[in-house]
């Protein structure tokens, strides 16, 4: 599913004009990656947790050569399920 399909979803279901369900699909995502670049987390009752979490320098391997190659320290997103989601998912 794409950005564009939920546009279309939300215009479906809701009712409003394309315009403003784009908008208001655009101001939702824009809100949740400021709050995840501040480092802060994000839960969504009955959906799940998106996260921030950094992770330090390692040595990593190029599967090709084998050659030992550092990898540098980075931050990255991680999404817990909630219990909600996985047994819906489950019972699909």
């Amino acid at each position: 599913m794409t950005k564009a399909d939920i546009v279309n979803l939300v215009f479906e279901r809701v009712g409003l004009p394309k315009n403003e369900a784009q908008d208001i699909v655009e101001k939702v995502f824009d809100t949740i990656k400021q709050t995840l670049i501040a480092g802060e987390s994000i839960k969504i009752s009955g959906f799940g947790t998106f996260n921030v979490r950094k992770k330090s320098a390692r040595v990593g391997r190029n599967p090709k050569t084998k050659e030992e190659v550092e990898i540098t320290p980075r931050r990255v997103v991680t999404f817990k399920a909630s219990d909600q989601l996985k047994e819906v998912i489950e019972n699909t």
